[in-house]
């Protein structure tokens, strides 16, 4: 379901209701002003738990040839993901969607997890979205160099599974997706399962001591970030007991 509603502004309170409500907001283009909400019959979803990593990627992940960082660069993360490219000649992402989702991040909601080439310090990869209670809604993602995408992508997934997240939102399906096991349900079991994770205080942004614990205590901190965090592959524990948790469902 779609429908056109330009003259309302976009701002992070919006967008917060929004997404609480199920609908999100895409652009005609990235030059265009006009912003279209959805509320898609179907709803893509990965699965937190179970997600399906292929063999080679494994590899990859435990070699860590990149620095993983959180939240240090979300404006040029978000910005990168609405660069037009090969495959997508045009973006969904306008410069209202920038302003609005730079907002959430500055209020704590709205996360980036970034790539980044270590040799030369460049920004190579990565994915944003929103968090709300222990939904987290995945954006986009964009890649520079060979699986810098898919890296970002699995960094997120084990970061919301040592969290405790119980829903991860794609919005959609596409064939990227479709190699993590992502799969579709219906929109009225998606608002179920969405009421039921705002519920639910889980923290995006700590450092996560005990991976897979299961979410977080009654003394949940504010949302808000109080620096930016940087981790790396070698060094994360999170990373490798999420890659260890989901070996028997990910052999491929």
């Amino acid at each position: 379901m779609m429908g056109e509603n330009a003259e309302i502004e976009l701002t992070a309170e919006l967008l917060l209701h929004a997404y609480a409500n199920g609908i999100f907001p895409m652009a005609e283009g990235a030059e265009s002003d006009e912003i279209y909400w959805f509320d898609p019959e179907m709803r893509g979803q990965l699965p937190i738990k179970t997600l399906h990593v292929p063999r080679r990627l494994r590899k990859t992940l435990r070699r860590a040839p990149y620095d993983i960082r959180i939240n240090t660069a979300f404006d040029q993360v978000i910005r990168a993901c609405a660069e037009k490219r090969p495959d997508r000649p045009e973006s969904w992402i306008n410069e209202k969607i920038i302003a609005a989702f730079c907002d959430l991040h500055r209020l704590g909601f709205a996360h980036s997890v970034e790539v980044w080439d270590r040799g030369e310090d460049r920004l190579v990869g990565g994915v944003y979205g929103l968090a709300l209670g222990a939904a987290f809604f995945g954006e986009s993602m964009f890649s520079r160099v060979r699986d810098a995408s898919k890296i970002a992508l699995v960094h997120l997934t084990a970061r919301l599974w040592a969290g405790g997240y119980e829903l991860f939102d794609t919005q959609f399906v596409n064939e990227h997706l479709e190699q993590f096991g992502v799969y579709e349900i219906p929109r009225e079991e998606y608002k179920a399962r969405l009421a039921k994770a705002l519920q639910k205080p889980c923290v995006f942004y700590s450092e996560i001591s005990s991976a897979g614990s299961g979410g977080s205590s009654s003394d949940t901190p504010s949302p808000v970030p109080s620096a930016p965090e940087i981790t790396t592959f070698a060094e994360s524990a999170v990373v490798s007991a999420f890659l260890q948790s989901i070996s028997q469902t990910s052999k491929t």
